[in-house]
């Protein structure tokens, strides 16, 4: 028989230790997000629907942007037991410099429509934790005043050439006279996406009000607070536009530009140059013999071609072939540190997280970008001990199995 009785104090007291309350209302949100996957449904919670969608959207039925998730869900990792893994080192050397951690924030535009701190919260974030930060050319916060918020620390600027070559470069050389070490040609936007989201909601630039607006925006009330008493929106590369999104894309993007555009950019630019949106082996090839100092396998988050290559898919492929002199580096669907983890060991040499940032943008500023950087590290730093690693340079293909879902067709 179990016997029973009355309990002593002292027994309790070490049982009783209550958790000192936090009275902070946004940093009790953001200590309740424990993954991206919080972040995102705190940010859903507390921004108006069109903002939330354009970053949340891809193009027409999304299934890129699925199939990118999917294929970072569908691997199998490979761990090796008894390692000491009592300190992890996530440092590397990406483009001639060394980054605290695999990963930077990659180029985003409108991103004050996303949250008011916008660029400034992003670049800061980045300062802070040693990280890249990229700067796009449909971005809200001057070149300049981008270096200020990150003065000591890597600034990257994302260029799309415009019809107007002449405006484009005039952004390329603010760039480099700011000090920005790495310029992004961002390769796969010959014409805008059918971004369907976007054209439901009537995203534009200033906001449409609608009935549907106004209704969606009363229990957000902070958002629209913040956006109206700031200063009004403007970009990077234009001081204003009225009208859609797609209608603005449209006036800029330049569908006949070619390799030769790019070798003339290369000469104009005097810092390191990587080319974003590379979606097959051949054209990666092509740009290691043109001597870029890197190229980045991305789809655009799913935004531009539906039904486009998965990046993570290609990524062993293209490092087989040009992995030795050029780097590789990964974006679209990174959504853990895990999926970080797994890209850096099939040969990624770095990684760019888009949404990911947004979403800790929209859920708390500042201190949101904060949280989604200190979720991933903490993920990386777990993953790889989990895997018997210590260090970036020991993760290999052999840790990771990519699952097989979509196999093509055999004729």
């Amino acid at each position: 028989m179990v016997q029973h009785r009355i309990p002593k104090y002292k027994d309790l007291r070490p049982l009783m230790n209550f958790k000192t309350p936090e009275f902070n209302a946004k940093k009790r949100r953001l200590q309740g997000a424990l993954t991206i996957a919080d972040l995102r449904d705190i940010a859903k919670r507390r921004t108006p629907k069109a903002a939330f969608d354009y970053t949340e959207g891809a193009a027409e039925a999304e299934i890129s942007l699925k199939r990118a998730r999917q294929a970072f869900e569908d691997i199998e990792f490979t761990p090796s037991i008894l390692r000491d893994v009592s300190t992890v080192d996530m440092s590397s050397e990406v483009l001639g410099g060394r980054v605290a951690l695999p990963f930077g924030i990659a180029p985003t535009g409108f991103t004050r429509m996303m949250q008011t701190e916008g660029e400034i919260a992003g670049a800061g974030a980045a300062a802070a934790a040693g990280i890249p930060f990229s700067l796009s050319t449909m971005g809200t916060t001057a070149i300049e005043d981008v270096k200020a918020a990150n003065p000591d620390g890597r600034n990257w600027f994302q260029l799309y050439m415009w019809k107007d070559r002449e405006r484009s470069m005039a952004l390329v050389d603010r760039a480099a006279k700011a000090g920005f070490d790495t310029l992004l040609v961002t390769v796969d936007v010959p014409v805008a996406g059918a971004r369907l989201r976007d054209k439901r909601n009537g995203f534009s630039i200033p906001p449409q009000l609608t009935v549907g607006t106004v209704v969606n925006a009363i229990p957000r009330p902070e958002w629209w607070i913040n956006f109206l008493t700031t200063e009004p929106l403007a970009f990077a590369s234009l001081d204003r536009w009225s009208g859609t999104v797609g209608e603005l894309l449209d006036s800029m993007f330049d569908p006949t530009v070619t390799f030769d555009d790019l070798a003339w950019i290369k000469q104009q630019w005097p810092g390191k140059l990587v080319v974003k949106g590379v979606q097959n082996v051949d054209d990666a090839k092509r740009l290691a013999d043109m001597g870029v100092d890197g190229i980045t396998l991305s789809n655009h988050g799913g935004r531009q071609l539906d039904r486009a290559p998965i990046p993570f898919h290609l990524l062993p492929d293209v490092v087989r072939e040009v992995g030795k002199d050029t780097e590789v580096h990964l974006d679209t669907g990174i959504m853990s540190g895990a999926d970080i983890v797994a890209s850096i060991a099939l040969g990624a040499k770095f990684t760019l997280i888009g949404r990911a940032y947004l979403y800790g943008l929209m859920a708390g500023g500042r201190d949101g970008v904060d949280r989604t950087i200190e979720i991933l590290a903490d993920q990386i730093a777990r993953t790889m001990r989990l895997l018997g690693v210590k260090s970036l340079d020991e993760l290999e293909p052999r840790h990771v199995t990519q699952l097989e879902r979509l196999v093509p067709r055999q004729r």
